[in-house]
Formats: C-alpha cells, structure tokens, sequence
C-alpha cells in the first residue's frame, strides 16, 4: 500500500480538532503564572480528543517516560485503535513559559505519521540547523561554522549576510554561537522559548522575518519541527547530545546506537506527514485563542507532506461546550 494511502486526508481535520482542544485548555489560563496548571489543561484536553482520532496510534515524542507522565507518555497507545497504525509526536503545550507569561509563540503542536516514520528521539538536548524550502540541497550543513552557513545561504538567496535574521534560543550556552553569527553580519532574534514555532518560522521569511534556525534545544521539539520541515520542503540537521551517561543511556532505550550522527530531515520525519499547530498566545505564526462573547476563536497551520499543501484554518467556535473537559 502507497503511503499516500495508509494515512486518509480526513485526518487532516481531525487533527486540527486535537490541537484546537488543547490550545484552547492552555489558553484559558494565560498570564497566570501558573506553567504546570496550564500544561496539565492541555494535556487533559489533547489525550481525551486522540482518544477520538480513528487510528493505531502510538507516542513516540510524547510528555516523557511512562514512569513520569501520567499522560500523553512515550509508547502509550492512542487513538479508538480501528485506522492506520500511525506514530504520533506531540506538544500539548509548547511554551508553558510563554503562556504562563501571556507572550507571544506559545502553540499546541502534534504531527502524524505512518508507523516507523519519526525518530524516536530520546528527551536529551540536540543541536540543530534549520532553512525553509526553495533552497538547494546541502545550502547549510550542521558540521560547518555558522559564517560558513550564513554566507552559503546568503548566496543562495542572493542577497548578502547582513540582510539574514537567524532565529536563536536565548541561553548561555549559545554565547559564542551568538558571537559567531553577529560578527559574521548577520541579525538575530533572541526567543526565550518555543524553538519548534522558531524553525517554523524559518518556512516564511517574509512573514516572520526568520531566515534561519540555529542552537542547541529539546530532542522531541526537534523532531516535531523536522515534521513541519518535511511538509514544506525545509532543510534540517541535528545531533542528539549525548556527552552524559544518562543521556546516553536514554538514548541507547530507544534503539540508537550511533551516538555521534548527524540525521537529516528524511531521517527524522520520513514519508506522508501531517502536522497541526494551533496558536495559544499570538505570535508571528499563529494567532493565539480569542474568547468572546460569541464564542472562542482560533487559527491553526496544518500541513500534509505527500501533496505539499499548507492549510491555515480561522475556525470560529459558537458551541464552545466541546472544550469543556468531563
């Protein structure tokens, strides 16, 4: 059976529905300081609308070990187990941080894929470089310097090095990367959080003003950004940073046993893709959650891999009894 056939294009909504559960869970306690209450609300709202979703679902990237996560964990079987055996990466709530604060790029976030398609990445650190599409291939290389980059991506866009933003997180770790790419002439927007939402970023320049995604960040977060980046033609490579005992030996659980490879995109989202975002708070990707008195209203990116299609759905909620959890 084609790929194309394994997973049916009336998921594609379905999953919309699951990321606007969450995000809408999440976003009735924004600003309120209050991380672990608004991840939990997503949590909830997302496990019991996968609960719906017609598929074999397993986690693979997930909210963490079975022993840890009373939800959502890595290997939990989801969906009402009649469809396609799928893999599921999911965020509930991208961001905890930034919602909690009522700033901007907080998401609910899940991608879908045929049984076997996404790396089952540990919950280490990795290192990532990330482009949109319309590039040729190998225009930026995890192995080279980030000048190096900068000017072969540079060149491929024409323009010069001093016209690129790169997109970076902003910890104390990526202070020579920082360096690096300042003194090589080009800009840089620092994010507290949320590093899927700033590789995604990197699929519109001209609406985010995001040109490329450099730094270390989550290993899950990565692979559901390799996700995106595999509906929309982007380029991507990363190395799981397993320098630490424990690290290593999360990551010698999920079947790894090249501790130094660099993966690329095919290798860490591979086939017929699809992925969901749905905004919490407003960012320069989505809008976040609007209650009023008519109802809630939401904006949501899905994506399918196999017919390269880019959906935003505006979706206004009159019924608004569906995002009460029972």
């Amino acid at each position: 059976m084609d790929a194309v056939d394994v997973i049916d294009r009336a998921l594609t909504i379905e999953l919309v529905r699951v990321t606007e559960r969450a995000a809408v869970a999440a976003a009735r306690l924004r600003g309120r300081g209050d991380e672990r209450a608004a991840d939990e609300a997503a949590v909830s709202a997302m496990r019991r609308e996968l609960d719906r979703l017609p598929v074999c679902g397993t986690v693979v990237i997930g909210e963490g070990e079975s022993d840890e996560a009373p939800l959502l964990w890595i290997g939990e079987q989801v969906g009402t187990g009649q469809g396609p055996r799928v893999d599921i990466a999911l965020d509930p709530l991208e961001g905890a941080t930034l919602c909690a604060k009522a700033q901007p790029n907080a998401i609910a976030v899940l991608a879908l894929a045929e049984a076997g398609s996404l790396l089952k990445a540990p919950n280490v650190y990795m290192d990532k470089i990330a482009i949109g599409p319309g590039y040729p291939p190998g225009t930026v290389r995890l192995d080279r310097a980030p000048a190096e980059n900068l000017a072969s991506l540079a060149a491929a866009k024409g323009v010069e090095v001093s016209q690129l933003t790169a997109c970076i997180l902003d910890r104390p770790r990526h202070l020579r990367l920082i360096d690096a790419v300042r003194a090589a002439g080009a800009a840089i927007r620092l994010i507290t959080d949320g590093d899927v939402a700033g590789v995604i970023h990197t699929t519109d320049p001209e609406e985010t003003g995001i040109d490329i995604y450099l730094g270390v960040g989550g290993a899950p977060e990565g692979v559901l950004a390799a996700a995106a980046l595999r509906c929309t033609g982007g380029q991507m490579q990363a190395r799981l940073l397993l320098d630490q005992p424990e690290s290593r030996r999360l990551a010698a659980a999920v079947g790894i046993k090249d501790f130094s490879k660099i993966y690329d995109l095919s290798e860490m989202a591979r086939g017929d893709v699809l992925f969901a975002a749905t905004g919490v708070t407003d960012g320069g990707l989505l809008s976040g959650v609007r209650f009023g008195r008519r109802g809630v209203t939401t904006e949501t990116l899905v994506m399918r891999s196999s017919t390269g299609t880019t959906r935003r759905i505006r979706a206004e909620h009159a019924q608004t009894e569906k995002f009460h959890l029972d």
